[in-house]
């Protein structure tokens, strides 16, 4: 297992939030804040099925360039990386962030920031894989993740989307990243969103997609529907967004190897 004492970042955190650049989490944190007992140091909260974990961490634009060298001595052996938003936004960051983390020694994937309003799930997908969002069978790449939660530029939390309508463009957004890459993406969410906006009795992606589920708690509570367990557990956004991969490092390769 992976454990580390503390995560004083030097990360070059920016001060304000532009239209078009939501950060993985940000809409959680708003909406559901952070509940008593909740994880605030970097060692990955463990599983009691699994009794193992592997500490990583997500970035965005926000974070400017990171630097990796420090993560990495810190435990941190997984990164997400935002790599896009709707079909018009690409983090300019990506590079540094993306390759930073892959030449320390990580495992790294890129995620996208679903804006289910704006555009189909198809087209996010194509968008997603055309900058960044790929997948590589060569044990350091993890398959793409879709980040869905709260919309973050109107009142609406669901983004005016009915609940099949919402489970319509998931799957839309999975079946185009799947047929593009061989690989189902990783959906990030949280139980609350994914109930009010999928429903408890539709939404089905278990079977294929990893779980990602953000909850700022001592533990993840109920998963969303269908899900029996998570393969990464989002525990932190302070100081930076913390996670904790559900299994031993050699799963995690499996998981990048598909």
């Amino acid at each position: 297992m992976l454990m580390t004492a503390t995560l004083s970042s030097p990360i070059r955190a920016l001060s304000e939030e532009v239209p078009g650049d939501a950060a993985m989490g940000s809409q959680i944190a708003k909406h559901e804040g952070r509940e008593p007992g909740a994880a605030r140091s970097s060692a990955p909260p463990v599983d009691p099925a699994t009794g193992v974990a592997v500490f990583g961490i997500d970035v965005s634009r926000w974070q400017g360039d990171v630097d990796w060298p420090h993560h990495w001595h810190n435990g941190v052996r997984f990164a997400y990386v935002k790599a896009t938003e709707g079909t018009g936004y690409t983090n300019p960051h990506f590079g540094q962030q993306y390759n930073g983390s892959f030449h320390v020694g990580m495992i790294r994937g890129a995620y996208h920031f679903a804006l289910p309003d704006r555009s189909s799930g198809a087209d996010q997908a194509n968008y997603f894989v055309n900058h960044g969002g790929g997948w590589s069978r060569d044990g350091k790449t993890l398959p793409g993740a879709l980040d869905i939660e709260y919309n973050p530029y109107g009142e609406n939390k669901c983004y005016g989307l009915d609940q099949p309508t919402m489970t319509r463009w998931l799957k839309d957004f999975s079946d185009t990243y799947h047929h593009r890459t061989s690989r189902w993406p990783v959906i990030y969410t949280s139980t609350s969103w994914w109930a009010m906006c999928t429903g408890w009795h539709a939404g089905d992606f278990s079977n294929n997609n990893p779980l990602w589920v953000a909850r700022y708690a001592a533990a993840t509570g109920t998963l969303p529907h269908a899900w029996r367990v998570y393969t990464i557990w989002q525990y932190s956004s302070t100081p930076i967004d913390q996670n904790s991969f559900n299994g031993s490092y050699d799963r995690l390769v499996a998981l990048a190897l598909g």
